[in-house]
């Protein structure tokens, strides 16, 4: 089956299911570029045997190409409809001491392993994880083109837009409801005004500026 050049498919999924496998993972993850907050991965493994799943996921898109409202709806469809799902994150701290990569797929890690069954196949949107030892492939675009990663990147968009949303309620007036932590002009403009707050990552240029400017 050909790739679909408007929505994801079950193509790859189902080319892997003829071949056995049960339990494949969809994986991807939210949050590589902001200036704060954690980087936050998700798993999600569909079922094999029920025929309408093409139909009952319809709209399902990589998460960058829908509306919020959008991804809260399919968001609990993704829940209703999965075998699996689970989420992963790794921290500020872990980001600054790690890089950004190595902690994005430390992450992928903790979602995987947070399933209750462990995968017996990965599907990755363009990271693979060498150390995860579980045959695997890893997709450029995979969330606008496989099914059960364009359905893990809906769930770690909105797992982490919600932190986000709660971090502006513990950290109010940085915007973080508006813009996730991404690097927005009103982001600047607070940061330089308040300096940083533990959520930030110590180690993005903006903020290292900010913390000196603080003298943190």
């Amino acid at each position: 089956m050909a790739y679909s050049e408007d929505y994801p498919t079950l193509a790859v999924e189902r080319r892997l299911w003829s071949q056995g496998y049960r339990y494949v993972a969809g994986v991807d993850e939210a949050g590589r570029g902001p200036w704060a907050g954690p980087v936050v991965a998700a798993a999600v493994v569909l079922p094999h045997d029920q025929l309408d799943l093409e139909e009952r996921l319809a709209g399902v898109h990589d998460s960058k190409r829908l509306t919020p409202t959008q991804r809260d709806r399919y968001f609990h469809r993704i829940h209703q409809v999965a075998r699996a799902v689970a989420v992963g994150q790794a921290t500020p701290d872990e980001i600054d001491q790690m890089g950004i990569i190595p902690a994005t797929r430390l992450a992928m890690q903790r979602a995987l392993q947070a399933l209750p069954y462990a995968p017996d196949y990965l599907l990755l949107d363009h990271l693979s994880l060498p150390d995860f030892n579980v045959p695997q492939e890893a997709f450029v675009r995979g969330d606008a083109r496989v099914l059960s990663i364009a359905a893990a990147s809906i769930v770690a968009k909105v797992v982490r837009d919600d932190l986000m949303n709660a971090y502006d309620l513990l950290y109010p007036g940085y915007g973080f409801a508006h813009h996730k932590g991404y690097g927005t002009p009103e982001h600047w403009a607070a940061l330089y005004r308040l300096g940083p707050t533990p959520i930030h990552r110590k180690s993005w240029a903006p903020v290292r500026d900010a913390m000196q400017r603080f003298n943190q």
